[in-house]
């Protein structure tokens, strides 16, 4: 593999294990923690949390929404024009979970690499032998096979994933309370690719998946079979605002995820949740370009910036790039595409099976994350480190203990264990 020139002072060997060609081989890397003289002078911006969002391990609302920026590119265009930057950084590595985003980011980052002359990217898996629910291997197979990619590093991840491993509790010590509350368990991935570039496949629910405006399009521009469920569909996307609202509120209720929330916060989180939602513009193209805009949004993308400014890498997320979001809008217009399958097909059908492309199936990782050490911390929990005005202690202990955690606790859990430590950080919860 092919490495840029390093930086005196921030030189590194890594040793890396690596899967080539179905052998199992280890191979050095030589990489440079290339910061910037700006980023080199200053600390990594983490996004904070409210302690309203840390109880509800959300980020509402959305910035003032800006029309995109002429453009015409084609989508893959644009996306090869978000992809380049990474592959000139080398070497360069792809977040790979085998799932259709991070395949299809792998697929076109190898396509435009091999056109242009760059060394291929590296996939970079986290594999977690103890969850079943986590296993991807036979997607993964098949797409480094199709790609005939020759080097794919693997990570194997045990304890360490739990949001209270030890990795995650010295990431706590060091950086305060983040969100997602699995930034926290990163390190080991950013150490492997640390002084290149890495490429996720974030966004890709939120772009590639079905918007407010499918069910319509189905409908109207593709003369789907009108069916009671496409027709209901259609009348809830078309609904008024207030309307809409009123139906997340009352789908919210009914699924009750988050009991450890006090009635007030509940009704608050809801209204605001409503609110997001309602707000989503009909036409495809205003809505994609809105989903850019919400602050949940930004918020992962600055904690991913700023991990990736401590271990000197460059991190892009070709599928929320502004340049390729405003390609896609232009193409797709107001009534957009069939859903995600459709989309799939235009956008990756040269570089990807059709196997890959139509897939519905996703892993798990909740049980990868809340595992023992999460549950040993809640066992002798005292109650304290989060806001009882906010949270019902309790009920958050049974959720932590339950058979199925949900990580939407996971910020409080990680704010309570910071809090019971000696001398929590500056500018943690």
């Amino acid at each position: 593999m092919s490495s840029t020139a390093e930086s005196p002072g921030f030189r590194r060997l890594r040793r890396v294990s690596l899967v080539v060609s179905g052998e199992h081989r280890v191979s050095t890397f030589s990489a440079a923690a290339r910061i910037d003289a700006d980023s080199a002078n200053s600390s990594p911006r983490y996004f904070r949390l409210s302690s309203f969002e840390v109880a509800t391990s959300w980020v509402h609302g959305s910035f003032r929404v800006p029309p995109p920026p002429p453009t015409t590119a084609t989508p893959r265009e644009a996306l090869d024009d978000a992809i380049r930057p990474a592959l000139l950084r080398a070497p360069c590595f792809v977040s790979f979970s085998g799932g259709r985003d991070s395949s299809a980011i792998l697929a076109a980052a190898t396509a435009l690499a091999r056109r242009e002359g760059h060394a291929d990217p590296v996939p970079v898996t986290e594999v977690y032998p103890d969850v079943p629910d986590a296993d991807e291997s036979g997607w993964q197979r098949l797409v480094v096979d199709h790609l005939r990619l020759t080097e794919w590093v693997r990570l194997p991840i045990r304890g360490e994933s739990d949001l209270l491993g030890e990795g995650a509790r010295a990431s706590l010590l060091r950086r305060g309370v983040l969100w997602p509350p699995p930034f926290h368990v990163k390190d080991a991935l950013f150490q492997v690719v640390a002084g290149g570039s890495i490429l996720t496949g974030e966004g890709g629910d939120e772009i590639i998946g079905p918007r407010r405006t499918t069910p319509v399009t189905l409908l109207v521009r593709k003369r789907r079979r009108p069916r009671p469920q496409l027709l209901v569909a259609t009348a809830a996307a078309l609904a008024p605002g207030s309307v809409r609202r009123s139906r997340v509120r009352r789908q919210m209720a009914g699924d009750a995820q988050q009991p450890w929330l006090r009635p007030a916060v509940v009704r608050r989180h809801r209204r605001l949740l409503a609110a997001d939602e309602a707000s989503e513009p009909l036409a495809w193209d205003r809505s994609l370009w809105w989903v850019r805009h919400r602050r949940a949004v930004e918020a992962v993308l600055a904690n991913y910036d700023a991990l990736g400014a401590e271990f000197g890498v460059w991190v892009g997320h070709p599928l929320l790039d502004t340049g390729f979001l405003a390609a896609l809008t232009r193409f797709g217009g107001r009534w957009g595409f069939a859903g995600r399958t459709a989309l799939m097909r235009i956008l990756f059908s040269d570089v990807l099976p059709d196997e890959i492309l139509r897939r519905s199936s996703k892993a798990s990782f909740d049980r990868a994350y809340m595992g023992e050490p999460t549950r040993a911390f809640a066992r002798d929990w005292d109650g304290s480190g989060v806001d009882p005005e906010l949270v019902d202690p309790e009920a958050l202990r049974a959720a932590w203990l339950s058979d199925r955690p949900s990580t939407l606790s996971g910020t409080l859990l990680q704010q309570a264990w910071l809090a019971a430590q000696p001398s929590p950080p500056r500018g943690a919860e």
